[in-house]
Parts: structure tokens; sequence; C-alpha cells
């Protein structure tokens, strides 16, 4: 139990410095719910297979808002990262960037794909 405690004080600078040099501001309100979801799914994968009906859910009640002001606010959080984010770091992550006409990833994919960069990067199983 004491090293569950010891990865998630390793995992939340990890997401915040990854986000960061994917370029989402920290003001952005997206900003904190994509941090949030990140850490949730590094913890929990099966969240991944249902973003709608029990991650947003969950990050509302949280935040003390909507399901849809969730999704709106991490998908705009995306857009602004897509455009100005490190270009190599989307391609490692994804396999892709805007570089050549892409579009960007899904909320999903996003947060799976972190999610599952971060687990990897802590020797998660």
């Amino acid at each position: 139990m004491g090293s569950n405690v010891m990865e998630r004080t390793e995992t939340e600078p990890m997401i915040s410095g990854l986000m960061l040099e994917l370029g989402i501001p920290a003001h952005l309100k997206g900003y904190q719910y994509l941090r949030t979801a990140i850490g949730m799914c590094v913890e929990d994968m099966e969240l991944i297979g249902s973003v709608t009906k029990l991650l947003y859910p969950d990050l509302a009640k949280k935040y003390a808002t909507t399901d849809q002001k969730i999704e709106r606010a991490i998908r705009n959080a995306i857009e602004v990262s897509w455009e100005r984010g490190n270009g190599e770091l989307f391609h490692r992550l994804f396999g892709y960037n805007n570089s050549i006409g892409h579009s960007r990833p899904t909320n999903s994919e996003y947060i799976a794909s972190v999610a599952d960069y971060i687990r990897l990067e802590q020797g998660y199983v």
C-alpha cells in the first residue's frame, strides 16, 4: 500500500510536465480536468473504455459541474495543445502530429495515450 502512495506522488508531477510539454496552458479549465482524468486512468485503465459513462460523470461530480462542460473543456485543451504543443512528443505518444495534416486525437485517445505512456514509464504491468 505504501508504494501506491509513492507512485501517486510521482505520477502527478509527471502528468503536469507532459501536459505542459504538450502545450496545454495551466490556466485552462480543461488542464485541471484532463490532469485528473489522466491520473484516474493511470490508476484504472478500465475507465478509458467508459469515458462518457464513468469518467466524465466522476469528474463532473468532483468539480461540481456537468459532464458536457467537462467534455468541452477537455476538448478545448486538446485543441490548444494540438496547435502549439511539442510535435516530437506528440509523435512519440500518438504516432502522428499536426505537421502532416492529421486531425487531433479524440479526448479518449488523448487520455488513453498519455495514461498508457505514464503507466509504461512507471513500470505498471
